[in-house]
């Protein structure tokens, strides 16, 4: 694995480096902040929590496919740096709206929703940056490196929110969260590379290029496969979480602080930094397919212990809570760190943006169908019986990964035609 001095040494690396490190931190405020302003400001209930979760990511399942075909168009720094000012604007609007006295919780959503369609923008542009600074030798050592960064400004993250959630309002804590987008945006200006921008006499119809995308993953076996799993698990993870905010928020449930919100979020973040530390050495000790797999049906397995937690409602329910998010925090990084570096190796450059947008359309589209269909569970049955449901879909949805080839290969293909 090449050292983390080599890739700073890399052109352009260090600055998406170092503004996507800082940005993590605003994540944590916006993910802990909204949420918690939604149940005690707004007084949200089981539905309208949902459906604040699906608005995040409901625009992978309207956009997905046809911003892969303009991103693969356009140049991707500088769709990166729009949509970070789309999102500055866009969070900056809550702590305005509420200030003058106006905000609802239709607002909120409203606003989570350009959030999340800009967000659909940057995420499939990022994915596809990293194969243009880096050399391929690299991809996996950068992939590690952001994610090894990420989640160590992740850790203290978290439990510093929730600590001054009981303190400062969340709405004045979401002011500094646009801010975090605006350094990400300088940070990218920063960044000299050398992608050439297709010709538009090179462009083709955008259904044909969708179709590329999309045909690129039918054809892949081990894509579909991986593509699969992360989809189904997307699905019910989503149901599972979709109320969770008002299960540990809400007076009627756990009613639990911020402070211990934020002491998930910080266990999650220090399973993920050594997730992110460690794949390369599991990777070499059981394989790149067995990682896929193993982590895959653990991850699944460890959500489980959510619906115990809340179905408890003891001095165990915080302590379990806990081992869930480190474990899952590790599970998660261990597998996307393996299957998306696989994948960009995989993938022709020409096809980054479309495979990647394709393969968002489907393992983010089905995350708001997911926190919808939770919200309607939680208030027509249970939040604990939304969450059991989607414990156990997790669970199955190693199947497709578990039963494959990937299982036993300790090496995945470098080029689509091995694949293939």
């Amino acid at each position: 694995m090449f050292k983390k001095t080599s890739l700073v040494r890399s052109p352009g690396f260090a600055w998406l480096w170092g503004g996507q490190t800082f940005s993590t931190f605003g994540s944590q405020i916006s993910g802990i902040a909204a949420a918690y302003l939604a149940v005690t400001i707004l007084n949200a209930d089981a539905f309208e929590v949902g459906l604040l979760s699906a608005s995040t990511t409901v625009s992978f399942l309207l956009v997905g496919l046809i911003a892969g075909a303009w991103v693969d168009r356009w140049s991707k720094r500088r769709v990166m740096i729009i949509t970070d000012l789309i999102r500055m604007v866009a969070i900056g609007l809550i702590p305005l709206l509420w200030a003058v006295g106006v905000l609802e919780i239709w607002q909120l959503v409203v606003i989570e929703f350009v959030l999340g369609l800009a967000t659909v923008f940057f995420d499939v542009s990022y994915q596809s940056f990293i194969p243009v600074i880096l050399p391929s030798d690299k991809i996996a050592a950068g992939n590690s490196a952001l994610e090894t960064t990420n989640q160590t400004a992740g850790i203290a993250g978290p439990s510093l929110v929730g600590w001054l959630l009981t303190i400062v309002k969340a709405p004045v804590l979401l002011a500094f969260d646009a801010l975090t987008y605006l350094v990400s945006a300088l940070t990218l200006t920063a960044i000299k590379d050398t992608e050439k921008v297709k010709l538009k006499e090179e462009r083709r119809p955008l259904f044909v290029e969708i179709r590329e995308g999309l045909a690129f993953i039918g054809r892949e076996k081990l894509i579909r496969r991986i593509t699969m799993t992360t989809a189904t698990n997307n699905l019910f993870s989503t149901m599972m979480w979709a109320t969770f905010p008002l299960v540990f928020f809400g007076t009627q449930y756990l009613n639990l602080s911020p402070a211990l919100f934020g002491l998930l979020g910080s266990a999650a973040a220090v399973g993920s930094l050594l997730g992110a530390a460690t794949t390369t050495k599991l990777i070499k000790w059981i394989g790149e397919g067995t990682v896929i797999s193993v982590s895959a049906l653990a991850g699944g397995l460890v959500t489980v212990l959510v619906p115990i937690a809340v179905g408890l409602h003891n001095d165990l329910t915080v302590p379990l809570l806990i081992v869930m998010d480190f474990l899952n925090g590790f599970m998660v990084l261990a597998y996307n760190i393996t299957q998306v570096s696989a994948r960009q190796r995989i993938c022709p450059p020409e096809l980054l943006g479309r495979m990647n947008a394709s393969i968002r359309f489907f393992v983010w589209g089905v995350m708001p169908i997911g926190a919808t269909v939770g919200g309607i569970i939680g208030r027509e049955v249970s939040p604990l019986t939304a969450m059991i449901v989607g414990s156990v879909g997790a669970v199955f949805s190693s199947v497709f990964v578990l039963f494959s080839p990937l299982t036993r290969m300790r090496k995945l293909p470098e080029k689509a035609t091995e694949a293939s």
